[in-house]
């Protein structure tokens, strides 16, 4: 019996841990990039307990953490008024899981360090410069179509992994609509070397402005360089420009209305990006199978999008493995888009429409409302508790495995 091949289409950190977790499993891999290296900018960076779970599985854990920064606590704060409203700890899931804190790693230190343990298997190979284009399949595999260095190419699998982003290729070579909505605003991303924990006292290495006007997320990684960098995602007014947004103006008042300095702020790199709440109808047709932001796109407010996906990777991974070792029949490949695609709209879907409503509610009652019940939460072990299992998304995966 020839060994089973699986195409990845993605180089991205989805792409990676699926295309690591088949190596792992003994199959033949093909990682497909487009790009020419790993995509570096600032993106994701949060990475929650149950998707620290998954990249221990897969032998990454001790330099993934030692990479980024450990954050145990998350913080809600009243932006207008610079006060900290509440304070949640991962701690209190000590019971529950072998990681009671969320990491902050960048998300292409995830995709450089899996290439790297991917390179060290002998049926293991990727691809820089080559992008999927469209895929066919029949009832014996998939054929994957790559424009590359050398031209056109045709690529067989067994099966073929979509994990290309958000335009997926594959998604769309496959005709599945990308169901939800996209907001009106766009979000601002700011990158800065002042140190935020010196500036607003009492704050962790995340935390969460609510304002009625614009608020702002604020967190901590550590960079390449290890020297510790502070990213500020604020909403754009609906009619403002690209350039208003990306020009100095903006960058360096909105810094300043989180926290006023004498001088402008040390800002290193700046993005803006659309954002969208989107669910591909289906994750399977026949062979070919869609993970990560090409089955399903968020807003960023609780860094729950690439958890998410790596998500969809293991679960997409072991599935595959239990129709190729004949413990299932292949209808079983049915179950990964019941349970992703269930957990995605119940979970992470859900939640980063709260997470964000929660932030910009402009009625005084209702702002006020949401303060105080934040606080009877972490007040309450229990309900702490649980609202963490939920935040970490360790309820989602424990209701994905009772979905048959």
């Amino acid at each position: 019996m020839k060994n089973p091949r699986i195409v990845v289409a993605g180089g991205g950190p989805v792409g990676v841990v699926s295309a690591l977790a088949c190596a792992q499993y003994g199959y033949a891999v093909t990682l497909l990039e487009a790009e020419d290296r790993i995509d570096d900018n600032p993106r994701a960076a949060t990475t929650h307990p149950s998707t620290l779970e998954l990249i221990a599985r897969v032998g990454l854990i001790d330099q993934f953490i030692g990479e980024g920064l450990v954050a145990r606590f998350f913080q809600f704060w009243d932006k207008p008024s610079r006060t900290k409203v509440v304070e949640f700890d991962h701690d209190i899931l000590r019971e529950e899981t072998p990681y009671p804190f969320v990491v902050q790693t960048e998300q292409h230190k995830l995709a450089r360090m899996g290439i790297e343990r991917l390179t060290t298997f002998p049926d293991a190979t990727v691809r820089f410069s080559s992008r999927a284009t469209t895929v066919n399949q029949d009832a014996e595999g998939a054929t994957v179509t790559i424009e590359g260095p050398h031209g056109t190419e045709m690529l067989r699998g067994d099966y073929v992994i979509g994990a290309d982003g958000g335009r997926s290729t594959i998604r769309k070579a496959l005709e599945i609509e990308f169901e939800g909505f996209t907001w009106p605003e766009r979000f601002l991303v700011l990158t800065t070397i002042e140190d935020f924990q010196k500036l607003l006292t009492g704050c962790c290495y995340r935390n969460y402005l609510a304002d009625p006007d614009e608020w702002t997320n604020l967190f901590k990684v550590a960079g390449d360089d290890g020297k510790g960098r502070w990213r500020a995602v604020f909403p754009t007014r609906v009619e403002e420009s690209d350039e208003q947004a990306l020009g100095d103006d903006s960058t360096y008042s909105r810094l300043q209305r989180v926290f006023p300095i004498d001088r402008p702020y040390n800002v290193v790199h700046r993005n803006l990006y659309k954002v969208h709440q989107r669910v591909a109808a289906t994750f399977r047709k026949g062979r070919v199978f869609l993970a990560g932001d090409s089955a399903h796109v968020n807003n960023s407010v609780g860094g729950l999008g690439l958890n998410g996906g790596i998500h969809d990777a293991m679960e997409l991974v072991d599935t595959l493995h239990q129709v190729i070792t004949r413990q299932a029949s292949e209808a079983l490949l049915d179950r990964y888009t019941r349970r992703r695609r269930t957990m995605n709209i119940e979970f992470v879907q859900e939640q980063t429409i709260i997470n964000k409503k929660r932030l910009e509610e402009r009625d005084p009652k209702a702002r006020q409302a949401r303060f105080d019940e934040l606080r009877a939460i972490a007040e309450d072990p229990q309900k702490h508790k649980e609202f963490l299992l939920r935040t970490s998304l360790i309820a989602s995966v424990r209701k994905a495995q009772r979905i048959e």
